[in-house]
């Protein structure tokens, strides 16, 4: 039995796109969750206003936003060197690199950043794939005031449930973009798989010459975002800070007992992995190991095709995994879910609210 699978029918489609009403959590996401990156400046510039948004400013001067920027680029460059995609770093990352060696001291690097950190970020922050988002988080200053006037937005972001998701999130990113970059490997020589006993995302390396695996990222941090901070099955908020009582729980939306049946899929891939809340996931009337309803198939396709437009290496993860066009990903989910039918006839789950 076929089942055609629209990416407008579903949910978090029409949620979680930028449209002609966006909340503010949405569009922090598609700053930092979209559009395809060739530095990683914007991350830097997001994971400053956090900061600042933490402690109330309402303004800061370049020279205070430098120390921010300029950490925050630092810690990255020990994880992974490469954080743009030219094959020369330029006068900012290299001063980078050099205070990490201890060739510079603090106040030439922050020197270095005022001069040559800001001259594309600042007025491309709030651009994703060419289009303007609606509401900005701050407004440049630097003409008048030395610094960046910040917003009503940003203040209003920071007192939201969802704030506390945000960190996690830009982090995961970043790791996944900054890791695509550092081993240079062809895209569909990478894939992203799920380690069960870490509840970490490894990338894996498939080219015979240099096989490996290196770990990246948490999964819950990663594909939170792409569920707009909602259990994929209930849209009951959940949380990936570890202090929360809404904490998220990975599931596996085709069940992982499957593999015991030898269904040939593999089941750990990006694709099959959603974000529940505790009680659709082992609740008193919780998933566990059961599939569910077929309407939830439209759902999962629609967050993966948004993942696709996450771009590398998730991107191509599910493209290598489930294919290179709409109509093959819904023959492929199709595929994998009437064969599990015929493994658990009688399994058709859903939440109690729906």
């Amino acid at each position: 039995m076929g089942f055609f699978v629209s990416a407008r029918m579903g949910r978090f489609n029409k949620e979680m796109k930028i449209d002609m009403s966006p909340s503010l959590n949405e569009i922090w996401r598609s700053i930092v969750l979209r559009g395809a990156n060739v530095a990683s400046y914007k991350f830097a510039l997001a994971e400053s206003l956090i900061e600042l948004a933490n402690v109330g400013k309402t303004f800061v001067t370049i020279e205070d936003l430098s120390v921010l920027f300029s950490s925050a680029i630092c810690r990255h460059i020990k994880v992974a060197e490469k954080q743009i995609t030219s094959s020369t770093p330029g006068k900012f990352l290299s001063a980078c690199m050099d205070y990490n060696q201890g060739l510079i001291d603090k106040d030439k690097l922050l020197d270095i950043t005022i001069k040559h950190a800001f001259n594309d970020v600042i007025d491309r922050f709030h651009t994703v794939n060419r289009a303007q988002m609606p509401k900005s988080f701050y407004v440049d200053d630097r003409n008048t005031k030395n610094g960046l006037t910040l917003t009503d937005e940003l203040l209003i972001l920071q007192e939201g449930f969802q704030f506390q998701n945000l960190p996690n999130e830009l982090e995961a990113r970043w790791r996944l973009v900054e890791t695509a970059w550092e081993l240079k490997i062809s895209h569909h020589l990478l894939e992203v798989e799920y380690d069960d006993d870490l509840e970490f995302l490894n990338i894996n390396i498939l080219d015979d010459k240099t096989f490996g695996r290196k770990s990246i990222t948490s999964c819950r941090d990663a594909l939170n975002g792409y569920q707009k901070g909602k259990c994929f099955y209930c849209l009951q908020k959940i949380s990936i800070h570890s202090s929360s009582n809404y904490m998220a729980e990975v599931d596996h939306f085709f069940p992982h007992s499957l593999m015991k049946h030898k269904i040939g899929y593999n089941l750990d891939g990006i694709w099959n992995l959603v974000l529940s809340c505790e009680n659709c996931n082992r609740g008193s009337n919780g998933k566990f190991s059961k599939l569910p309803i077929r309407k939830y198939l439209i759902y999962l396709a629609d967050r993966n095709n948004w993942l696709i437009n996450s771009h590398h290496p998730l991107r191509e993860t599910i493209i290598n995994q489930t294919g290179s066009t709409m109509q093959k990903r819904n023959a492929f989910l199709n595929s994998v879910f009437n064969e599990s039918i015929k493994i658990f006839p009688g399994s058709k789950w859903q939440p109690e609210t729906t």
